[in-house]
């Protein structure tokens, strides 16, 4: 009689922790939803404390290893980077991409999605020579396990030439970006976010040339798409507003650079 109550009180206690562990879950993606809607509202700071809450879950409940500790600690790390914390942004991107390399083998399209990460945090810290290393390991990975012509293959490119172009190295950033440019418009269609990310990436580097006639209607096109995209009262078309303001005002277009000005003022201002 005893084995049986024994055998009910252990079957009760294993329901009981399923059902736990499925609460946790669902309260992680919970946070993980919450924490990407903030993200795309250019609400940073909130963000990133729905992310922290989002890892202090993950790791409770799943272990520190476990691959959504691994997205958690992604996620946090890119709402540090976009607020310039870098040295808080470096460990979590490290221990992120240690897990997924453990949990997934060394060549594995989400190492490389880690390996962009902490080479973005490089890049901004002006440590060229090792996002330069990072990166290119991240192509060669995207390549060989999606194909060449797959968006993250572009997301790749960009992040390549984003590193050669902050170095002045602009004939080997200039392929790669057009080549991103293109597989994005096939794959994601003309009027995509990551088409605008694409033609502002080349907008900057025909500005850095001095190639201004190149550089406009590539700006252009790109806030169009954030526009349509994002909304015209988005922070983000707030920023591109205010980065082709700058590159009016250098070709000498102040009525212009004026008017984009005011309104990302006014962008901010309603927030």
């Amino acid at each position: 009689m005893r084995t049986s109550v024994q055998i009910i009180l252990l079957a009760v206690l294993v329901l009981f922790c399923t059902v736990s562990i499925y609460a946790q879950e669902a309260l992680w993606k919970e946070l993980y939803s919450k924490g990407a809607m903030l993200y795309q509202q250019g609400r940073y700071s909130e963000a990133a404390k729905v992310a922290e809450e989002a890892l202090t879950v993950a790791e409770k409940t799943f272990g520190p290893n476990h691959p959504y500790a691994a997205v958690s600690l992604n996620n946090l790390a890119l709402l540090y980077k976009t607020q310039g914390r870098y040295s808080e942004a470096e460990p979590l991107y490290k221990r992120a991409l240690a897990i997924d390399e453990k949990a997934l083998g060394p060549d594995h399209p989400h190492v490389a999605t880690s390996l962009n990460n902490l080479a973005a945090v490089y890049q901004s810290q002006g440590r060229y020579s090792e996002a330069e290393r990072l990166s290119k390991r991240a192509l060669t990975i995207m390549e060989k396990g999606l194909g060449p012509d797959h968006p993250y293959v572009a997301t790749s490119l960009n992040n390549l030439g984003g590193v050669y172009q902050s170095q002045g190295r602009y004939s080997e950033a200039e392929p790669l970006f057009k080549r991103a440019l293109k597989i994005y418009e096939k794959a994601l269609g003309p009027d995509h976010p990551d088409v605008a990310a694409s033609l502002n990436n080349l907008a900057e580097l025909y500005r850095a040339q001095g190639r201004y006639a190149e550089a406009e209607p590539f700006y252009k096109r790109s806030l169009k798409i954030r526009e349509k995209a994002l909304g015209p009262n988005h922070p983000n078309v707030a920023t591109v507003c205010e980065k082709i303001a700058e590159f009016f005002r250098q070709i000498g277009k102040e009525d212009e650079a004026k008017r984009l000005e005011a309104r990302a003022r006014k962008i901010r201002s309603n927030r």
